[in-house]
């Protein structure tokens, strides 16, 4: 497996694969890699003759009170992982080479960032669709791999995408969760034992809410108003959101007789977790 600081080094291998006729799949990370990512990277691998993951904390996406300082890191299990499961190439550049000092383009997607996390992470989702912007041009990859655990930035980059007729197949990928039920997130680390068992309240939320929308509720005030209830009942859990938004526009929504996006947004303690559930016709 290659590992590349810099952009030049990523285009000269990426210029080689493309004249032998190689498909490129790129799995975009911040890298503090689990299971979740995995399954990103193992998708790619079984579509692809190519697999480059990126390893790279995005200052852009992050606001000035969020977790940039102190987001996890550890660059060398995050190589062994990619190594054992087939990576050809993993991106870990540094801010400076992604963002010159004179850096001022950037790319947003209007609408579907103003709701849910773009409320309180104004800033957030046009660092994201500026930096896996950069990343497509890097790469020149032939499809990129997202997690749904990230609903909104997996709508956002595929509208994007779609948009501005990027060459590129965006895929969206399954929640990968710990066996109680806890969707993996790197932010899962920051939680002590008594707020990681108080975080499964989050899926139990959204399972019942599931459930309710699967067997024919139409009411979305009913199914936001149970999940909330469910939540409230932890006393370690805030909540930031509950929200049920069209699927297409991410727009919020009285009935539900649509493809919908079920999202939450819940501080543990001092950490958020983010979690959801799609239903589509």
């Amino acid at each position: 497996m290659l590992v590349a600081e810099k952009i030049a080094d990523v285009k000269a291998n990426v210029k080689v694969w493309k004249k032998e006729g190689k498909t490129i799949g790129l799995v975009p990370t911040m890298g503090y890699l689990h299971e979740g990512h995995a399954s990103l990277i193992q998708r790619a691998r079984e579509e692809n003759d190519i697999v480059i993951v990126s390893d790279f904390v995005n200052p852009i996406q992050f606001g000035p009170k969020e977790d940039l300082a102190t987001y996890p890191r550890d660059f060398e299990a995050d190589c062994k992982l990619c190594e054992s499961l087939g990576a050809d190439l993993i991106f870990h550049p540094e801010p400076s080479e992604m963002y010159e000092d004179n850096f001022c383009s950037y790319v947003g997607v209007n609408t579907l960032s103003e709701n849910l996390c773009g409320k309180s992470r104004p800033i957030h989702f046009n660092g994201v669709c500026t930096v896996v912007t950069k990343l497509f041009m890097i790469s020149e990859a032939d499809r990129a791999y997202f997690g749904q655990k990230d609903a909104q930035q997996l709508a956002i980059v595929s509208r994007m995408v779609r948009d501005l007729n990027y060459n590129i197949e965006i895929i969206g990928c399954p929640i990968i969760r710990e066996e109680d039920g806890l969707a993996k997130s790197s932010r899962n680390t920051y939680l002590n034992p008594e707020e990681r068992q108080a975080a499964l309240i989050l899926h139990k939320a959204l399972t019942r809410g599931e459930e309710m929308v699967r067997t024919g509720e139409k009411d979305a005030t009913k199914v936001k108003a149970e999940i909330t209830s469910i939540i409230e009942s932890e006393p370690k859990a805030k909540i930031d959101y509950v929200e049920i938004v069209d699927w297409n526009q991410l727009q919020p929504i009285d009935t539900i007789d649509q493809d919908i996006l079920c999202a939450i947004a819940v501080y543990i303690g001092k950490v958020r977790l983010i979690d959801n559930f799609i239903v589509t016709e």
